[in-house]
Order: C-alpha cells, then structure tokens, then sequence
C-alpha cells in the first residue's frame, strides 16, 4: 500500500486540479456529520458537507438525545425546533416480563445540573434535515467520497456525483459516512471488535401500547430471557424493539405472520397495524484510531454498538462537538494540530471502549439475563433505586454525564 509523506495510506488515481477549495469537507449528513459542519461552520471555519444520498435518509433506528447532547444543541441553536417535534421523556423504566417489576429512573432529580433533565425522543432524521436546512449551499447531496490522499497541506478528496468525478481540495476531512464508512476502508484501519449472532428487528405501530400496561413510561426495557425486547415512544409511533433468530430468512422477519405473532405475544392482539418493519444487524466494534492525520473518524465510521441505552448516535454526536473545538482551534487560533488531533482520538476512543461498549453490553445482558442472574441484577437495582446517593450516580453515567468528564481528563 501506498503512503504520502505523511506516512498515511494514500490509493487510487492521481488528484488533479480541484474543483473547490474548503478548510473541512465533512463526509455523511446524518445526524453526526450535520453537526459536526454546524460547529464549524458557526465558528467561521469554510465547511462542506457531503451526502451520498438524494437527501437525509429517513432513518429509525437512533431516537433518543441524552441531556448533555441537548445542551450540544442548545449552542448551536438547533434544540429549540427539535424540542416542538419531539417528547421530553424524564422517566425510563427497566420491567420484568414474568413478574410485571418495574424500576423507574427520574431523570428530573438532575434538573441541578442540567437545563434539560430528560430524554428527548424524537427521529435522528429530523436533527439531520434541521441542521442541513440551516447550512444551505454548504451541502451537496448525491456526493460521495470515493477517494481521497492527504499531503502535508491538506487532503484531495474525490466525490463521485451524478456525472461525473468532481475533485474538492481541504485542509481536514471528518468522516461520518457510517458504519460501512468508505473512508475508514481506505484508511485500512482495523474496526476491532464482533457482530451479535441475532438479528434486531423493530416495528412500528400508531396502536396505543400505553393501554395495555400500568404506568408505561416513553422508554422501557422489558427484561426476559427469552423474550426480551423495547418499548420507545417517539411523537408518531411506538417502536417495538425484539431480537430475532439470525437463521430465520428477513422476508419471514418482515412478515405479517411475524408481526401477529409479537403483538399477540406483548399485547394479546395479533391484529396490531404497523407502519415500518426494519432488520438491524448489530456490532460492537471500534476503530484501532480515531485520528488519521488529516482525516478523521467520527460516528458509526469509527465505533458501532447495540442500541439498548440510546448512546449510539449521542456518542457521535459527542465526537463531533469535541472535533469541532478542536479544529476551531486548530484552524482559527493557530492551535498544534499534531497535540489536538491526537488528543481529539485518544478522548474519544478511550470513553468509546470505558463506557459505551462496556454499557450497552451490559443493558444488553441485563436484559436477556437468565432468570437467577435477572433476580440476581434487579435485585442490585433496586437497591440502586432505593439510595439517593446511588441512584443519582446512576443516572449521572447512564445520561452520559460521566462519559463526558472522562474525556475532558485524557490529556
């Protein structure tokens, strides 16, 4: 493999003349990569977005904002309209299907250190379309990064459009192209770690699910060993989360005898209408690096992880926000590129592996626990809950407060 004088891979065709000039090209208009060019761009720093697809997709699968990612929001002007389309959710619950236990966690006890003591459910489409409405021409969709080789100076990034190959000359390129990230491909870097044995299905529904349970909060883990699955209110739809057999063919996933069978299972009523039925193959898995000299991962294209906890999409966007300052820094200060850069990966791989991947793996085994380690676990929450102390700790790290301050003490 090829390498520049930089000693980073560097492949493919020759650049030639480029056909833009910008100080960050940011690759993906997901929620991540829109904010990532948001912060930059409110700073002053000349960013393009790029999007592979028509416009942002319509994505179900992440739904949940953690309070320090709204305070993120809030300073870039974007919460305000995203609060009007979402549902504030300060309680989550943690229930037992056999027994009907149920643990509540009130997120309202930390309304002293955030102006935001809740969840927000709402779509990760709609931050997305927000924040891409608001950066106008700087996005270009039906863009894709096809190619890229950095140099001392900058990177020569190589997008395929409709018609043709157009060339883009930057100083940075931040890829959130997602989990199949073509940058990082071209990066070789390794993307250690393993894909879950089961598929994760999810089904929608307008049927009112709260009729069938006591006090059923807007976020709930139901807790079974052979039946586990999720309950997750968004403002249009109940989303009903439930793992699936990986050898059984997706078309019989997708089917209406499937979707019969897990509606009759939860509520006793087979008939249950849906409005999308969607497969996930889940990972745990995260880049070697974060930082690449002048190419940097972000988001799914550098770390992947199940969605029980809601911290997917709120980790990236935590890797955007912490990126931005630092090329901010970099770009308009006159900061070392080669201490932030670094530090920018060290931070955010290091809380990626201490916290994310470590904690949804365990919501994941706590959820499908066997019936004596279940009483065994809920037993230790429930002792969780009773102490204040404890309990506010808790939620301290599981609304990813904590995650946040181990980043800012890695040098």
């Amino acid at each position: 493999m090829a390498t520049d004088s930089n000693g980073w891979g560097a492949r493919g065709p020759r650049a030639g003349r480029p056909s833009a000039d910008v100080e960050v090209l940011v690759a993906g208009a997901g929620p991540v990569g829109a904010v990532a060019a948001t912060a930059l761009a409110r700073a002053g720093v000349s960013v393009m977005l790029v999007e592979a697809g028509a416009d942002c997709h319509e994505d179900l699968r992440a739904s949940t904002f953690h309070p320090p990612t709204l305070e993120m929001l809030d300073s870039l002007d974007l919460l305000a309209p995203l609060l009007d389309q979402g549902l504030k959710a300060p309680v989550y619950q943690y229930r037992v299907r056999a027994t009907g236990d149920v643990l509540a966690f009130d997120l309202s006890e930390l309304a002293d250190i955030t102006p935001y003591p809740f969840r927000l459910q709402c779509e990760q489409w709609k931050l997305a379309r927000l924040a891409t409405a608001r950066l106008g021409d700087r996005v270009r969709f039906a863009r894709r990064v096809v190619y890229f080789a950095q140099d001392a100076d900058g990177v020569t990034v190589h997008l395929e459009a409709p018609t043709e190959i157009e060339e883009v000359r930057a100083r940075y390129l931040v890829a959130a192209d997602g989990a199949n990230s073509l940058i990082r491909k071209w990066l070789d870097v390794p993307f250690e770690g393993f894909t879950y044995p089961e598929k994760f299905l999810t089904l929608s529904t307008e049927w009112p699910l709260e009729a069938h349970f006591a006090e059923l909060a807007l976020v709930n883990y139901i807790s079974d060993p052979e039946w586990w699955h999720v309950l997750l209110r968004v403002p249009s739809v109940w989303r009903v989360l439930v793992a699936a057999d990986d050898g059984v063919p997706d078309e019989e996933l997708l089917s209406d005898t499937t979707r019969a069978r897990v509606f009759d299972r939860l509520i006793g009523h087979p008939e249950v209408e849906t409005r999308h039925r969607t497969i996930y193959r889940v990972h745990q898995r995260v880049a070697a690096r974060f930082d690449h000299g002048r190419v940097l991962l972000i988001g799914d294209a550098a770390h992947l992880n199940n969605p029980l906890g809601g911290l997917g999409m709120n980790s990236g966007i935590h890797d955007a926000m912490n990126l931005a300052e630092k090329l901010v820094a970099i770009l308009k200060e006159g900061a070392d590129a080669e201490v932030l850069l670094p530090r920018f990966g060290r931070q955010r791989r290091a809380v990626t592996q201490s916290f994310i991947q470590e904690q949804t793996k365990r919501n994941k085994a706590m959820i499908e626990a066997s019936e004596a380690a279940r009483r065994s676990v809920f037993s230790e929450m429930a002792e969780v809950l009773r102490n204040p102390d404890r309990r506010r700790a808790y939620m301290h790290r599981q609304a990813m407060f904590a995650s946040l301050e181990e980043a800012a003490a890695i040098a």
